[in-house]
């Protein structure tokens, strides 16, 4: 699985309009910084300094936290009226506070909303705004590489070399990047390669830098053949015109041998210092994950008025299919400022005709699928269920390409202005196989990912195969995935354990597709202005979305005659 996308994210806290609990001055305000995940314990995360006598605060202290995309992360600001020396802010004044997610303030990049006491109500005209900043370097360093005329240390045919540059820190040398090995050549080109500045000289283009050449051995006892030191600096004069020439020195040769010159030389015929945008960029630059929900309505789920069923629902109101909805589009409800959701069910028959259907939106309009936030994608489901007869096949290519023909949309943006992810949950073997392969395959050229989450005890083993982990997935014509966009979890991993825990696993990979699909793309963030602060619940009637007007031109009356995308 993925490493988790975490990095750390600085937030910056203002406030305006304070309530004034001082008499003939006014309140010295701190703000306070609690946070929670998983375990739903607040925990302490930090405290501004006190502004002395001032209503509308700017902190000059910042907050760090790690950001994790997979987990919601809840946030606590709460202002006080410090009024004496204690560390105990019980018998300090109450100003106010907001509880939010760290994935409301990243994907607002800056958040203002009113502050409230503890008992809900408003503290006054007091609002609280929350900037957030990604501390990190995103530069990174793309090298062209070669080397002629190097030592021969191999008996029979020639050297192996490859290079391994270093970072110099407080404790020594650190390894930053190493190249491939480049066999039984003493002339070699290496291929590009890249290596983020904060690896290699920690963002400071003046700092040493070395680099050594090797003979690469198989039992790992590799000669060296050579080094030297340079700068970022000095690395950056090389163009394909003009190569940047360093003398690949070996002291112990040197020092044995009269009239050694080097051996050999390395050239850096390019070396180009870019900026590399992170998840976070594309977020905080107004980027919107477009989330959409498909729901399996097969016959093999069991009739959903029996309790073995997966869609029967529990005298609690929860069934698995339920719980995959609760946990997935909790955290990434986030990162969509209208929070509405088309949501589909498939392997239905429907009314009134009752065909089977694919792609039937679960709130049966067509023209407008959408859910307003997770809570309606829930009551959808509840009011579909009984009014559909499961059936069959379990066919995913419909509601892949249904997806697909809007990703195909939005690549005539020409920012990253749109992603989609589906969530496809299902119970059972794919019928339709090779064309959802062709499908995926089709769609990795677009913005969007795929999360299936089986629900059941049934064999999964094509699901994972669709999982691209263990290779790029082919079509069966043989054409292969421009990347992996597919992340498969079986729920039953996770049946007994926290809600969040699921959403963790299934969405590990999302922020890497996103980024990998952009670079490849060469996409920017589509501005450095923040995206719009999104309201807390839907507003009733909010300006369509670029997904909603593409529904009012895209959408057709039927499974059969919808428009299909052209993505070959």
């Amino acid at each position: 699985m993925a490493a988790q996308c975490v990095t750390k994210v600085e937030l910056t806290v203002s406030c305006e309009n304070l309530l004034d609990k001082d008499i003939g001055s006014k309140s010295d305000p701190l703000c306070v910084l609690l946070m929670s995940s998983s375990d739903s314990q607040w925990y302490e995360v930090g405290r501004t300094e006190k502004v002395q006598n001032c209503l509308c605060p700017k902190f000059a202290k910042k907050f760090v936290v790690d950001y994790f995309f997979e987990i919601v992360q809840k946030l606590k600001f709460g202002i006080y009226d410090i009024d004496n020396k204690t560390i105990d802010l019980s018998d300090d004044d109450f100003l106010g506070q907001l509880e939010c997610t760290l994935g409301q303030v990243v994907s607002s990049k800056k958040l203002t909303r009113p502050l409230v006491l503890k008992n809900n109500s408003p503290a006054g005209k007091g609002t609280i705004t929350i900037s957030a900043e990604e501390i990190k370097d995103n530069r990174v360093a793309n090298f062209e590489v070669e080397a002629r005329k190097l030592d021969n240390k191999d008996f029979f045919g020639k050297s192996d070399p490859y290079l391994e540059f270093y970072k110099q820190t407080a404790t020594g040398w650190q390894l930053a990047h190493r190249t491939e090995v480049v066999n039984n050549n003493l002339n070699p080109t290496w291929k590009p390669f890249r290596i983020p500045l904060q690896s290699l000289c920690g963002g400071d283009m003046d700092k040493p830098i070395k680099v050594e050449c090797y003979d690469y051995d198989n039992d790992g006892s590799h000669d060296l053949i050579g080094s030297f030191e340079t700068t970022m600096t000095r690395f950056q004069q090389a163009s394909r015109t003009s190569p940047a020439e360093f003398e690949c020195i070996n002291s112990k040769k040197k020092q044995k041998k009269k009239g050694y010159k080097n051996s050999g030389v390395v050239s850096v015929k390019l070396c180009e210092v870019v900026k590399e945008y992170t998840f976070l960029d594309y977020i905080m630059g107004g980027c919107q994950i477009n989330f959409t929900v498909a729901i399996d309505f097969t016959g093999s789920n069991g009739d959903p008025k029996s309790p073995q069923s997966l869609h029967y629902i529990s005298p609690q109101g929860v069934n698995e299919y339920l719980s995959a909805i609760w946990s997935v589009g909790n955290v990434i409800q986030d990162y969509d400022s209208d929070k509405m959701f088309p949501a589909f069910g498939f392997g239905a028959q429907i009314p009134p005709t009752w065909q089977v259907s694919h792609e039937f939106p679960l709130n049966f309009n067509p023209a407008n699928p959408f859910c307003a936030g997770i809570e309606g994608v829930v009551e959808a489901y509840r009011v579909c269920l009984p009014q559909v007869k499961l059936y069959g096949p379990t066919n995913f290519s419909p509601i892949i390409n249904h997806v697909a023909c809007f990703a195909k949309q939005a690549m005539q943006q020409t920012t990253a202005s749109q992603y989609f992810v589906l969530l496809i949950i299902t119970d059972g073997v794919i019928t339709d196989m090779d064309d959802t392969r062709s499908a995926i395959v089709n769609a990795s050229r677009l913005p969007m990912s795929i999360i299936i989450v089986g629900v059941g005890g049934a064999d999964f083993s094509a699901m994972e195969f669709l999982d691209g982990d263990n290779g790029r997935l082919r079509s069966q014509t043989g054409e292969a995935a421009m990347r992996d966009i597919v992340q498969f979890v079986p729920f039953r991993q996770f049946q007994n354990g926290p809600r969040e825990a699921l959403a963790k696993s299934v969405l590990a990979e999302v922020p890497g597709q996103l980024v990998d699909f952009c670079t490849t793309m060469k996409l920017s963030p589509p501005t450095s202005i923040p995206a719009p602060n999104p309201a807390p619940n839907p507003a009733p009637n909010p300006a369509p979305t670029l997904h909603q007007t593409l529904y009012s031109t895209l959408r057709g009356p039927s499974d059969t005659t919808r428009k299909k995308p052209d993505i070959q």
